[in-house]
């Protein structure tokens, strides 16, 4: 049998499904992968006040924070896919000035350059600074904020799927607000078939894969933008020119691994079509789909569309 639970978890939409012999089995898989969600929530969540990312913010230019194993294994690996996408993945984005870009219904006017420029002169992750030895974190200038938003939807999803593999559930989605995680065959012997959100029309999508144990995110201008003088501003911020992307309406990024999806579906996004194919063709294991403005699509070397 197959049974969903959908809970608000990290500020998103998280439905679960799995594959149980029973309904009582069912439901403690269930409430296992939510209590995992939740625990990964209280170490990365910037509005928990004991979270272990708080503790590294609030001592911004004061001191090293001494963080969990994992944390520090997440702080890590988050800086080494901005050095890959050269600082389009930037964990230190959440130092970002947020009166520029508040993406409301009452934003009718374009920021300042040099202010919004301004904006984002802290963000940088070379300025975080890892202390393997004594797993130590510490952001070298007042003001850097740490934030998880484009990396622990996948991070969490990862964790769960893999506590629910450990457990013995054979075959399950974990759909975090559209970053999906599969793995096994279900019960009907076929494979997961999975939509990519079509970025015009909500709700739809624009084509399917056939996919089982792969994890798919989607970074798209549809979720949150303005509208100024009849142009769509997306809530996408480069961070090296403090202003919304361009030209890109939404980058879908396949591979094993719900964390690396994830990461890399903004900065592909924020690199461009050339630079972020380029990219992922140099990499293995991982794919990309990328819709432009004009709904051109362009496909990473190996993927396949139904």
């Amino acid at each position: 049998m197959q049974k969903k639970l959908t809970q608000l978890l990290m500020g998103n939409r998280f439905e679960i499904t799995v594959e149980a012999k029973t309904d009582a089995e069912a439901d403690f898989f269930l409430k296992k992968a939510v209590e995992e969600i939740s625990r990964i929530e209280a170490l990365l969540s910037t509005y928990q006040s004991t979270s272990e990312t708080n503790l590294i913010n609030e001592n911004a230019g004061i001191k090293p924070v001494k963080v969990s194993d994992e944390t520090f294994s997440i702080i890590a690996r988050s800086k080494k896919i901005s050095e890959i996408t050269q600082g389009a993945f930037d964990i230190t984005y959440g130092s970002i000035d947020k009166r520029f870009w508040n993406f409301d219904t009452e934003m009718t006017s374009l920021p300042d350059e040099d202010l919004a420029r301004k904006s984002i002169a802290l963000i940088d992750y070379r300025n975080i600074e890892l202390n393997p030895e004594n797993t130590t974190v510490f952001l070298k200038n007042k003001g850097i904020r740490i934030g998880f938003g484009g990396i622990g939807k996948g991070y969490a999803a990862e964790k769960a799927k893999n506590l629910l593999k450990s457990l013995g559930v054979k075959a399950g989605i974990i759909n975090a607000s559209g970053d999906l995680s599969c793995w096994g065959v279900p019960e009907n012997g076929k494979s997961w078939t999975i939509g990519i959100a079509h970025p015009d029309f909500s709700g739809m999508p624009f084509s399917t894969l056939e996919v089982t144990d792969l994890a798919i995110a989607t970074s798209g201008n549809y979720e949150k933008f303005v509208m100024i003088d009849g142009k769509k501003y997306s809530h996408t911020i480069d961070p090296k020119t403090g202003f919304p992307i361009h030209g890109i309406k939404s980058v879908t990024v396949i591979s094993p691994n719900a964390e690396i999806s994830d990461a890399f579906a903004t900065p592909i996004s924020i690199m461009g079509i050339k630079a972020g194919l380029s990219l992922i063709n140099q990499m293995k294991d991982i794919e990309c789909i990328i819709i432009d403005d004009d709904n051109n699509i362009y496909y990473s070397e190996n993927i396949k569309i139904i």
